[in-house]
């Protein structure tokens, strides 16, 4: 047991829990870390055949944290990019994870909780949970997620969510591609244990060698993300630090609305 993630092997299957519930299994500085470092350990472990990446609680994953999210807006726009290029590392590890992954989602997701569940290979999720991408409220933008969440969802559906920063429910995150399955609560563990047991019948190597292939026929090489994310981190960055972005996260943790409503 970690401070941050609860991870648990059984049969070849790693189970990856985000463990901080009483914040909705928000991102920090520290579960970025953890998280980082448990997916790469998964990678390089043998008797890994699987990883699936849930959360504790009610709650996938609410994207930011409240307080990480006041020391940032108060941070430069240099400490805000090298921030912002920890979380885009911890994204790629999981896009590029020599495993299966599974993304259990057993509740809501919003923003980086998004990124989490398009970076995995499978996602699962129950019929309550709701989805966003609500950057934009905040004066932001879903940067260093957004190649993630673009090769998942396409860019129509990602044009019109980035933009609106709406919610959505998982009938319609299945329906544009971010779940590939969408269960009712008591059949969540069920429907993920079948899709193990699918993976189990396959080849690792060729599991592996099929995931490059998809990602590299599709121009989503790991080198191209690196780069992306340099550009994508610089952006966030100076948006944090922007008039707007000020106002935005000023606003939100204010509890008020922002000057442009």
């Amino acid at each position: 047991m970690t401070d941050h993630i609860h991870i648990a092997d059984l049969a070849g299957v790693r189970r990856i829990t985000l463990n901080r519930p009483q914040v909705h299994n928000a991102f920090d500085d520290v579960l970025i870390a953890e998280l980082s470092e448990a997916l790469a350990a998964a990678g390089r472990d043998g008797a890994v055949r699987a990883v699936v990446l849930t959360g504790d609680g009610a709650s996938f994953s609410a994207g930011a944290d409240l307080n990480w999210m006041r020391g940032m807006a108060s941070a430069g726009e240099a400490e805000n990019r090298e921030d912002s290029l920890r979380l885009a590392s911890l994204m790629r590890t999981l896009q590029y994870l020599p495993k299966p992954t599974i993304a259990r989602v057993n509740g809501a997701a919003y923003g980086g909780g998004v990124g989490l569940i398009a970076c995995c290979d499978i996602a699962i999720g129950v019929d309550s949970a709701r989805f966003g991408l609500t950057e934009v409220k905040l004066g932001l933008v879903p940067a260093v997620i957004s190649p993630y969440v673009i090769h998942a969802i396409g860019l129509r559906h990602a044009r019109r969510l980035f933009l609106t920063g709406e919610l959505f429910d998982a009938a319609t995150a299945q329906s544009i591609g971010l779940l590939h399955r969408c269960v009712p609560a008591e059949q969540l563990d069920e429907t993920v244990d079948a899709t193990l047991a699918l993976l189990a019948k396959a080849g690792p190597i060729a599991q592996a060698e099929a995931k490059q292939l998809a990602l590299r026929m599709a121009g989503a090489t790991e080198e191209a993300a690196e780069r992306i994310d340099r550009d994508n981190a610089a952006l966030i960055a100076r948006l944090r630090v922007s008039d707007e972005g000020q106002e935005g996260l000023g606003a939100f943790l204010g509890k008020r609305a922002p000057r442009w409503c």
